[in-house]
């Protein structure tokens, strides 16, 4: 399996599972009103996405080049389809408050941000 489809598969992997978490356990992680969890979500998501973004680049040994691809690859998935759950937040995510939406994807786009980041912080192989 080339570089371009795992990166595919582990970021629809990746959505899935934490799509399936969020709307099964959500409600007893993701307490917008506790800025400690909140802010604890928000510090978390850096080194766990960034071990799996790198643990991708560095099984393919990817050049800088490869892994800004392979971070993009990672992302899509999750962004195509985070785009219908945000819409439909109260039907997706039922034991979340609808008023969580913003928050959620706020949330969601910094987890994006972040592959992204590690993609272009990639130091050139030499």
């Amino acid at each position: 399996m080339n570089y371009k489809i795992f990166s595919l598969v582990i970021g629809f992997t990746i959505w899935l599972l934490a799509t399936i978490a969020f709307r099964v356990v959500g409600h007893h992680f993701f307490l917008t009103d506790n800025a400690i969890v909140l802010t604890g979500l928000y510090v978390a998501v850096v080194p766990i996405l960034g071990l799996v973004a790198t643990w991708v680049f560095n099984k393919y040994k990817l050049s800088k080049l490869q892994a800004i691809q392979s971070a993009a690859i990672m992302v899509l998935p999750g962004m195509v389809f985070d785009t219908f759950c945000i819409e439909f937040f109260a039907w997706v995510f039922p034991n979340l408050p609808e008023t969580d939406g913003a928050t959620f994807g706020s949330w969601l786009m910094w987890a994006y941000a972040t592959v992204l980041i590690f993609g272009l912080l990639r130091k050139e192989k030499k």
